[in-house]
């Protein structure tokens, strides 16, 4: 399974991205979809992740109400919003995918086997 995210950028305090992972596996509402990211000097962490379809999200506590993950079946595509953007949310995001669903408390980098490359986002203030 081959992941590619995409759409990261340079974007004011305040500001919105929304990137998207785009994948090989087939058929792709089989995979859980999860974002995580990893600031620099830091772990990589937990964003948002998202099951067969769009009404089974979860989220870090640090990103609800302002970012949204969703999924495109017919795409082979998930998305994530990033609305009111802030300085600490500067990093490289990375998509990440598994075969089946875990259970919501699986938000460790291990419960996921495909990852994509990684796409910056720099939020300046």
């Amino acid at each position: 399974v081959q992941l590619q995210a995409s759409g990261g950028g340079l974007v004011e305090a305040g500001g919105s991205l929304r990137l998207s992972c785009a994948a090989s596996a087939r058929p792709f509402s089989s995979y859980a979809v999860a974002w995580f990211r990893q600031a620099p000097g830091k772990e990589r962490e937990f964003v948002a992740g998202i099951r067969w379809n769009n009404n089974a999200a979860h989220y870090a506590d640090s990103v609800k109400g302002r970012f949204t993950i969703s999924r495109d079946n017919a795409k082979n595509t998930a998305y994530l919003q990033m609305n009111s953007l802030k300085p600490e949310d500067t990093a490289v995001y990375y998509c990440a995918a598994r075969l089946g669903f875990p259970a919501l408390s699986a938000i460790g980098t291990i419960n996921y086997d495909y990852w994509g490359q990684g796409t910056l986002v720099t939020v300046s203030s």
